[in-house]
């Protein structure tokens, strides 16, 4: 395989090594750990449009749909008691992952991998023989709790394990997963099936190894300089070693990493912690991936069709995917935020403009021509594309990457906890909303596209092709963030990076 060896742009630093095979399997097994995420998205929108999961545990929204033939096709899903039963797997995740930080840093990645697949696995299996809507709350908040350990080790892990010139594309197999559809299968078997990749993410956490970071981390050094040896497969790691070594007693002088994080010279770090994910769940993606059969059926396709509609979408994010895990590492990741957000912006305004022309705002339609319908999924095809290979990947890979280890677990902790927080409100309000504010919803969303794509092109410095331990550099030499830092912060490799990519002007 080709060598990975190389200097990051700018800071002298050369860490020789191969992209192996073990490698590339180790980081495919973890990054499994996205199917339990993936699954959960996958499932929601799907099992409740379904007609006896709606006449079991929802009767008043399948008479709404059914019975009363409302016309008002806005409003026809709006639920409090529903939504609930979607979004309170996002308020666990983010309790979980602020206990997961602790399990993560002290007991290592693979452990809090472990935690996040059985509580998945109880969770599912308590969907799976749901007798009554409380049963449905409790495995979910298990299937949450599950997530938020995911969540907070899987990315972790990836950029940990990765070499620094693949480190995006491998990172981004997280994501991958997460695009994978399991919507077909009629609502208890739908539920129930989370089980299976529960089971393959516990199982992962059994065989893979830890990373040398956190080995070095909990005072395993010998063991985790042989680990590095073979993750690397080359002998000489002698400088990358020293360097992940310093990296962890620098971090072992911090006493308290969550009070750590409100210094003036973490105050990018946590920026980007915050405003990342919060932007990531503004783009409105949720709304079509939760909810496009809800979302397809609520516009007047017929059941079948819109379902078909939400299978279509799922394939498109699954190949936009591909893309991002190709390109990453080669443009770069502000290119893909930007570009993403251009295309997002331009298909969130027609499909609002689509739907405003033909429901207005009572809601009633009539009836809908073909080519209608095909346009409409066309631009949110394209929209979800655009999402795939910019915001949805880059939302875990970004802060994975540039928190450095003294507050690299709290740091993500924060990331997640935002992430599933937003995640749920979305979640929570969406059909109320959508109730309320009709076509409007998309130009709401739209608004924040425009207003987080604004903000990586000022804010977001290019990591593309550095090295982990480097990454502190790049705050350094930004236009902005400079200000909060200075040459003391960076005891660990201390030359200066060069400036190319890291202001404004270079897109």
């Amino acid at each position: 395989m080709p060598a990975v060896g190389g200097i990051g742009p700018g800071t002298g630093k050369e860490y020789p090594g191969n992209l192996t095979l073990y490698v590339l399997v180790t980081c495919i097994v973890a990054a499994m750990g996205g199917l339990i995420f993936g699954y959960d998205i996958g499932i929601s929108g799907g099992v409740t449009t379904m007609t006896p999961f709606l006449q079991k545990f929802f009767p008043s929204v399948w008479r709404k749909k059914e019975a009363d033939k409302t016309k008002n096709q806005y409003c026809q899903y709006d639920s409090q008691t529903l939504t609930m039963f979607t979004s309170s797997l996002y308020l666990a995740a983010l309790l979980a992952s602020l206990v997961a930080s602790t399990v993560t840093r002290k007991l290592g990645r693979k452990l809090s991998m472990l935690f996040g697949g059985l509580l998945f696995f109880s969770g599912a299996l308590i969907n799976g023989f749901a007798k009554a809507v409380w049963m449905l709350i409790v495995g979910r908040i298990l299937l949450g709790f599950g997530v938020g350990f995911a969540n907070q080790s899987v990315p972790l892990y990836l950029s940990e394990m990765a070499p620094y010139r693949y480190r995006g594309a491998l990172n981004i197999g997280f994501q991958l997963s997460i695009t994978v559809d399991r919507r077909r299968l009629g609502w208890r078997l739908s539920l129930g099936s989370a089980m299976v990749p529960a089971l393959i993410i516990t199982v992962g956490s059994l065989i893979l190894l830890d990373t040398p970071n956190s080995m070095i981390e909990r005072g395993q050094t010998e063991e985790a300089k042989a680990k590095l040896k073979r993750i690397r497969g080359v002998d000489d790691v002698d400088e990358e070693f020293r360097d992940l070594v310093a990296a962890s007693d620098a971090s072992k002088l911090v006493e308290h990493p969550w009070g750590n994080l409100l210094q003036r010279k973490y105050r990018p770090h946590l920026t980007m912690a915050i405003l990342i994910p919060f932007f990531q769940q503004l783009t409105g993606i949720n709304v079509i991936m939760f909810y496009a059969p809800v979302l397809f059926n609520t516009i007047g396709f017929k059941d079948d069709a819109a379902l078909m509609s939400a299978v279509i979408t799922g394939a498109v994010n699954v190949g936009a995917t591909l893309v991002s895990i190709y390109g990453v590492d080669k443009w770069g990741r502000r290119f893909l935020f930007l570009e993403g957000g251009v295309q997002m912006l331009i298909c969130q305004a027609v499909v609002a403009a689509c739907i405003g022309a033909r429901f207005g705002t009572n809601g009633d339609p009539g009836d809908l021509p073909k080519w209608y319908a095909v346009v409409v999924v066309l631009f949110i095809c394209i929209y979800v594309a655009g999402f795939a290979w910019s915001w949805g990947p880059l939302g875990w890979l970004v802060p994975s990457e540039i928190f450095p280890l003294e507050i690299r677990s709290a740091a993500q902790s924060i990331n997640v906890s935002v992430n599933m927080l937003f995640t749920f409100a979305v979640a929570q309000v969406f059909l109320t909303m959508l109730c309320h504010l009709k076509f409007g919803l998309f130009l709401f969303f739209a608004f924040f596209v425009l207003i987080m794509s604004i903000f990586v092109y000022f804010f977001l410095p290019e990591t593309k092709g550095i090295p982990i331990e480097e990454m502190n550099q790049v705050w350094k030499t930004h236009w902005y963030w400079s200000r909060f830092v200075e040459d003391l912060d960076y005891p660990n490799g201390g030359m200066e990076m060069s400036k190319g990519g890291q202001g404004p002007k270079n897109v």
